[in-house]
């Protein structure tokens, strides 16, 4: 046999492998698996990192290695012959292997019998007992600094001079990113990103003329849209640009971007992380901060106290703000009376009316289930889905066909009602969890002070095209109420 192929993510390697590899005199091929997946919880350390890691420590036990990239692959009984295609057109066709010239290392049972079924030998790496990379990782993740004793002298030296254990702790232990880098795993990206896209013109309208050049940091910069029109506008050509993204799918957009040259200034930089997080930027350094629809996924993906988690969000931004900086606002907000009960009357003429609400992650297409709902059936729909995946009360009442319940509660239906395609996802947010005095006092609690351009405002052509077509409100007495608002413009100074 000539070639031992290993196939793994291989972000930690162990002194045990290297013991183990010591006794095969053979190419040891390194099919570095998800290789295009960095900072998330099941892919923390970059391929290039890795990659560093698994040549020094071939020198270092006297073994020939080949380190091929295999980019990442949903789960398929395929996996196998994609991974020894892989190696193939990593080497330029150099390399063929066959059941006749290889041999595998893997102690992972369903992922031997994949290259078994193709014919190859497989021999077992870490018998029972011993920890394997990922158990070390773990430590990593835990604290625990026994990983040290453990892991290779080359996996220890990468991590310490790039800071990777730190960096493995906050990806793995990250509230609120999940496995794959995105905020649920029902969420459409290209939905998401073309809506971004669409919607990046008219919000820099709106903020354009409270930017101050210096350095320009847009948290939750989606796919870098709004980024590209301050690098358009002349006044901010000196301007240090960027960009903070959580969720893998877009950051790799963002990327994608600036590798094909659609910014023009050179001092653009795109950072994966979660600002709720570990500091990110040094204090006072940032002269604007942008969040554009992003404060109410704060919001809905806090972890532990709601209150607590966006306060700790604001006060992160006060800290890197330069003196005279600003901090742009532009989301969604609840109604300025969150608690008054309303009576909302809905169209059930608009479509179908099950007799029950159905679990919607059992169904194929989720989306065309809801959007054959009339708008009455949706509401209690999102009742259901909302109640367990935003972990919110949203209680009602019926009284003659028609609903009452929290003008707060009717808004947060109302205003996501139409969002099908995301709907799983959509039912993780509360766009009305705080109104715009509740987040101008969470940004004067920070310390900053809240600029007179600064107000609540209505989306009125939501409201005439979306929802009072199939909706009314009224008072508990019966007088119309009128629509409240929806958005808001937070501009807060330092």
């Amino acid at each position: 046999m000539e070639y031992l192929l290993f196939p793994g993510r291989h972000h930690v390697l162990t002194r045990f492998q290297a013991e183990f590899l010591r006794t095969q005199d053979k190419t040891v091929v390194w099919a570095v698996t998800s290789a295009n997946h960095h900072t998330t919880k099941r892919n923390p350390v970059p391929f290039d990192r890795r990659e560093a890691a698994i040549e020094r420590f071939s020198i270092a036990t006297g073994i020939r290695s080949l380190v091929i990239g295999v980019v990442d692959t949903p789960p398929t009984d395929d996996f196998a012959d994609v991974t020894i295609k892989a190696v193939e057109a990593g080497t330029d066709d150099l390399v063929q292997l066959d059941p006749d010239n290889t041999i595998v290392a893997c102690s992972t049972p369903e992922v031997a019998k994949l290259y078994e079924r193709l014919g190859y030998l497989v021999v077992g790496v870490e018998p029972a007992g011993e920890p394997r990379p990922w158990d070390v990782l773990l430590q990593i993740a835990d604290g625990d600094d026994q990983w040290r004793g453990l892991a290779h002298p080359a996996t220890v030296d990468v991590f310490d001079r790039y800071g990777l254990d730190a960096q493995i702790r906050r990806c793995v232990n990250d509230p609120v990113v999940g496995d794959d880098g995105g905020l649920t795993t029902t969420r459409d990206y290209k939905t998401y990103a073309d809506a971004f896209e669409t919607a990046a013109d008219r919000k820099w309208q709106q903020i354009k003329d409270f930017v101050r050049p210096g350095r320009i940091l847009d948290v939750g910069c989606a796919t870098g849209a709004t980024l590209q029109l301050v690098d358009a506008d002349p006044r901010f050509h000196e301007s240090d640009l960027i960009g903070v993204e959580v969720a893998r799918h877009l950051y790799a957009e963002c990327v994608h971007k600036k590798e094909q040259g659609l910014f023009h200034n050179p001092n653009v930089y795109f950072y994966q992380r979660n600002m709720l997080g570990s500091a990110v930027f040094p204090a006072r350094s940032i002269d604007t901060t942008l969040t554009l629809a992003l404060t109410h996924e704060i919001w809905s993906y806090a972890d532990g106290s709601r209150p607590a988690t966006v306060q700790r969000f604001a006060d992160a931004l006060f800290a890197h703000t330069a003196p005279g900086g600003v901090w742009v606002n532009s989301d969604v907000c609840g109604p300025a009376e969150p608690e008054r009960l309303v009576v909302l009357a809905l169209d059930d003429s608009d479509g179908e009316n099950p007799a029950e609400v159905v679990e919607l992650e059992a169904l194929d297409d989720p989306a065309e289930y809801v959007r054959k709902l009339s708008t009455r059936a949706r509401f209690f729909q999102f009742t259901h889905d909302f109640r367990r995946n935003a972990s919110v009360p949203f209680e009602y009442s019926e009284r003659d066909g028609k609903l009452v319940l929290r003008l707060a509660d009717a808004m947060d239906f109302l205003t996501r009602k139409d969002y099908v395609d995301n709907w799983l996802s959509e039912t993780h947010e509360q766009f009305c969890g705080l109104n715009f005095a509740g987040w101008s006092e969470v940004a004067q609690k920070a310390g900053f002070s809240i600029d007179p351009a600064s107000r609540a405002w209505r989306n009125d052509w939501v409201i005439d095209n979306r929802i009072a077509p199939v909706a009314a409100l009224t008072s508990l007495d019966g007088t119309p109420v009128d629509w409240p608002d929806t958005h808001q413009l937070l501009i807060a100074r330092r």
